[in-house]
């Protein structure tokens, strides 16, 4: 007897809860005043920072590569450069997708296993020292 593993994708819920996580997340960005530093350095409209997003997390977790299929690899922090990311706007990120996360992925450990690389990346991803 063999045992299948499974991906953290498929853990979750798969793209639906991704779905969910990644709404939800732009949702925070949007209204929460304590994230106005992060917002300020989206575009106006969210929708097109939600589908890659929602594209990359896909892959990252396990599921199909849509995001790398698409645009080839994903070079976050060069993708990034371009937007002014220092500690403010890093920790605004943090702050919206640790409540997203746990607003939408229903196992803490499954949480726990998801946040290390992904603060790692959020920290990685700051291009710019503390005075903007």
């Amino acid at each position: 007897m063999s045992e299948e593993t499974i991906t953290l994708y498929q853990a979750i819920g798969g793209g639906e809860t991704i779905r969910r996580l990644v709404r939800r997340f732009y949702e925070l960005m949007d209204t929460l005043p304590e994230a106005k530093n992060c917002r300020a350095i989206h575009p106006p409209s969210l929708e097109g920072s939600e589908r890659k997003l929602y594209e990359y997390l896909t892959g990252y977790l396990g599921g199909p590569p849509v995001y790398v299929e698409k645009y080839g690899h994903p070079r976050l922090r060069s993708r990034h450069f371009s937007a002014a990311i220092g500690p403010a706007e890093r920790d605004e990120w943090i702050l919206c997708f640790r409540r997203a996360m746990n607003e939408t992925i229903e196992h803490p450990e499954l949480r726990d296993i998801i946040w290390t690389p992904i603060e790692r990346l959020a920290h990685h991803m700051q291009n710019r020292d503390g005075e903007r």
